[in-house]
């Protein structure tokens, strides 16, 4: 059994973090820091509440620790685990600045521990069914990817971090890094971005909004959106190709479960959505029009059942290194592009080369 150390008990460590951990065999949660507050207390009767990292690191049987904590601490927050001798997960973004992700993981290495960052929203069923659908090829060469995180939120939320200024803050570090790795998984990193990061509501005081051009040979363009102002959601997925296409309405809906405390009581209930939400593809097979639901499984656990196996030496990282350093290159050349106003080339570093991996 590996003993896990949340830190962070607001929306990510209370509803994405500590349900699917304990959904997990092989995994317990035996501490959660709350610097205030006891909901930990009462809903994890068994676990030790902290209120401060100090005294989570005093306790030695925690091997695990995860960072769930606001975006401007994770760095600081997982270098201390790190040179604390502990294996760390860090929520997305990794880091607010791609020189701090470098760092981090220039101390996993030094320190001989494992560092991930959790990029949950890949195990999505919506985007597992898509992967496995591109993967047959029926669509041809894919000429367009469009990806939409939409939300209808006129109104900020007062006091929430993520909607002052900072770094960090705003929608782009919020939900960009999963969409970016949802790209990358499907195309690679692309030859270059171009980006508009915004504020759309009145009076915001963070961006709010992006479009997010990633540019790949042939002409073949992915376009990652978000919005708060979308009273009517755009299609989740969209995908064009030389032989047909692919349209995927609706998300999947484990996010809005976990969210409301619903935690999956069975198998099924964490990998399939409803046939009725399945993704639709129209294509041409052998000169005949085909229409086909996509089917839609996939799992959140994977990502912990992943962690918890590379801890106890049966399997490598899913989320890899180099996986989490170019998603926040990404996002800083997002940055440079929309300040800018200008497409800007990508960055392809060596990142094993330079002894970061």
């Amino acid at each position: 059994m590996i003993e896990v150390g949340l830190v962070g008990f607001g929306l990510a460590g209370r509803f994405f973090h500590a349900q699917v951990i304990c959904a997990v065999p092989g995994l317990r949660l035996a501490a959660v820091l709350e610097r205030t507050g006891n909901e930990a207390a009462q809903k994890y009767p068994d676990a030790r509440i902290v209120r401060s990292l100090d005294e989570l690191l005093t306790i030695d049987s925690i091997r695990l620790i995860l960072i769930a904590s606001p975006n401007q601490t994770h760095f600081p927050l997982a270098k201390r685990c790190l040179e604390a001798g502990r294996d760390v997960v860090v929520d997305k973004p990794l880091t607010t600045t791609a020189s701090e992700a470098i760092e981090l993981y220039r101390i996993a290495k030094k320190c001989g521990r494992m560092l991930t960052v959790y990029h949950s929203r890949r195990f999505d069923a919506d985007f597992q069914g898509l992967r496995s659908f591109l993967e047959r090829g029926e669509l041809g060469r894919i000429v367009r990817f469009e990806s939409h995180y939409d939300r209808f939120r006129p109104t900020g939320k007062p006091g929430a971090w993520r909607e002052q200024p900072g770094p960090g803050s705003g929608i782009l570090f919020d939900l960009a890094p999963h969409l970016i790795d949802h790209a990358f998984m499907l195309f690679g990193t692309p030859d270059a971005i171009s980006a508009d990061v915004r504020i759309e509501r009145d009076r915001g005081s963070s961006d709010d909004a992006f479009d997010l051009f990633l540019e790949y040979p042939r002409g073949m363009r992915a376009k990652l959106c978000a919005t708060m102002l979308s009273f009517t959601p755009r299609p989740r997925f969209i995908v064009l190709g030389t032989n047909g296409s692919f349209v995927k309405k609706g998300f999947d809906p484990l996010e809005n479960a976990l969210r409301n405390g619903m935690v999956p009581e069975d198998d099924a209930s964490w990998m399939m959505e409803s046939k009725e939400n399945w993704g639709k593809a129209d294509f041409m097979r052998a000169g005949t029009p085909v229409i086909e639901k996509v089917e839609s499984r996939g799992d959140w656990r994977d990502f912990y059942s992943n962690v918890r196996d590379v801890l106890l030496g049966k399997a490598k990282l899913l989320v890899t290194p180099r996986q989490a350093l170019d998603v926040m290159m990404a996002l800083e050349l997002a940055q440079e592009s929309s300040g800018q106003k200008r497409v800007v080339p990508w960055r392809n570093v060596d990142w094993q080369e330079r002894g970061h991996l």
